[in-house]
């Protein structure tokens, strides 16, 4: 994995393969940088604008051989100092980077720079943040500061590596042994539900989502409980690691990304081992619900009745609506543990895409609960807007047969927003919000900023972001 040091020395002194610094277009490069050399290469000091210059346009000499610069436009905002940062260190691609960012006395500036430049690094980077002046103290604040952000871009690049995960290696199993792993030797306990005891324990979505695959379902339930927690907040994921539709079968098109289907539960295996490396004192506890979604004798089919978790009972008219089967049972199971809060993340829709494009979650729920979530985002840089939960979209959900039926096949309209308020029935009077990130989850365009093509990682930030916030002093 990426390593981050922070060291007292002159950061023309390092010896890496490039030193990055920054520069706007109000104060300028830091002194060491020629301003003229900069001015002949038309450097406007734009938004993660790049200028290389040699080590000899450098006064007093330069260890590395390379000085790059990155434009930083508006230094006041957190979000554009991460991307801006982290674009240049991935276009830069070198294994040893300098960071000339001399912020130590704006905390969130300079937290924003470590975590732009971890974001993006690549994981076999050494990242060394030169801090020269000032006392020691602001050196040891930087130092845990570092480490912060370093437990949470880790926590970040596991979400995106196991959604970036070829379908035909991860699967359900393959997916529970690697949460595992994740969190060996940290204060999370395990505990995997396989077939058998899922249908011991009536988790009815998990195993009708799974029955038409070769490789059965799976419920991972990790708990990090520290001492004296504050809080007791519930995390369920949806973790379908490849969704063909089942017998409601995609298009081509449609299947193309499915492997990213599992981004929810990705995101909170990351959250809780972030939880733990940061010692955040809230209790957490999060419900994995793994399956793949797959045509077959033995699938599920439209027509079907299923009882889940809860008791509740219902049609399936189309089985490609999925995801909300195996969020409610583990929606059911958080419940009954009667934590403070539960959150539930899933790329559930592709209305959310519709509606709020590829960026940008939504985010319903109880208002209070929806309301901090949103703002969690917000402040961690990842994009959430608070949506609505309509009561009368419930009837979309009636069955002659059932309680509900899983899918409205009438109006295709409001369809994130529906399938809101379908989780919200076995919420009940829970503190619940429901993020929807099927757009932010994965990027099928280009990279931008400290974000690589394909998983994305989005949520970890946001949830941990929440966590901290639960624990901080009202």
């Amino acid at each position: 994995m990426t390593t981050l040091t922070v060291s007292a020395a002159d950061p023309r002194a390092l010896d890496v393969q490039i030193l990055l610094t920054g520069a706007d277009a109000e104060h300028g490069a830091p002194g060491f940088v020629a301003a003229d050399s900069l001015k002949a290469l038309g450097f406007a000091a734009a938004a993660g604008e790049l200028a290389r210059l040699p080590a000899a346009a450098v006064e007093g000499g330069l260890a590395a051989p390379v000085l790059a610069v990155v434009g930083l436009d508006r230094t006041d905002q957190p979000e554009a100092l991460r991307r801006a940062v982290g674009a240049a260190v991935r276009r830069l691609g070198a294994a040893a980077i300098g960071l000339a960012f001399d912020q130590a006395d704006q905390p969130a500036r300079l937290a924003a720079v470590l975590e732009g430049a971890l974001l993006a690094a690549d994981d076999a980077a050494d990242l060394i943040l030169a801090l020269p002046a000032g006392p020691e103290t602001a050196r040891r604040a930087a130092r845990a500061m570092a480490a912060r952000a370093k437990a949470v871009a880790d926590a970040v690049k596991l979400a995106r590596r196991l959604t970036n995960e070829p379908p035909n290696r991860l699967y359900p199993e393959t997916f529970a042994e690697q949460a595992a792993q994740a969190v060996a030797g940290r204060a999370v306990k395990v505990k995997v539900f396989d077939a058998e005891a899922l249908a011991k324990a009536g988790y009815g979505g998990i195993l009708a989502v799974g029955q038409g695959s070769i490789h059965p379902p799976r419920l991972v339930k990790l708990t990090y409980s520290p001492l004296r927690a504050k809080r007791h907040v519930a995390l369920v994921g949806k973790g379908i690691t490849f969704d063909s539709g089942g017998l409601s079968l995609k298009s081509h098109a449609g299947m193309v990304a499915m492997k990213s289907d599992m981004a929810g539960a990705a995101a909170a295996l990351g959250a809780v081992r972030a939880a733990s490396d940061l010692k955040i004192p809230v209790k957490v506890t999060a419900y994995l619900c793994l399956a793949e979604n797959m045509p077959s004798g033995a699938a599920i089919r439209p027509g079907d009745v299923i009882v889940l978790k809860d008791g509740h009972a219902v049609e399936v008219t189309n089985t490609d609506a999925e995801g909300r089967l195996v969020l409610a049972d583990g929606i059911a199971a958080a419940r009954a543990a009667r934590p403070d809060q539960i959150i539930d993340i899933a790329t559930l829709t592709g209305a959310q895409v519709t509606a709020l494009g590829t960026r940008i979650a939504g985010v319903m729920g109880a208002a209070e609960v929806r309301d901090q979530v949103v703002a969690a985002a917000e402040a961690a840089g990842e994009g959430a807007w608070a949506m609505p939960l309509p009561d009368e979209l419930i009837d979309v959900f009636k069955s002659e047969v059932a309680d509900f039926s899983n899918a409205n096949l009438s109006d295709r309209a409001a369809g994130m927003l529906s399938a809101g308020v379908f989780l919200r029935q076995f919420a009940g009077d829970a503190a619940w919000a429901h993020i929807d990130c099927a757009g932010p989850a994965f990027n099928s365009g280009e990279p931008f900023g400290y974000t690589p093509k394909g998983a994305t990682g989005f949520g970890v930030r946001t949830l941990v972001r929440h966590l901290q916030n639960l624990a901080a002093p009202s």
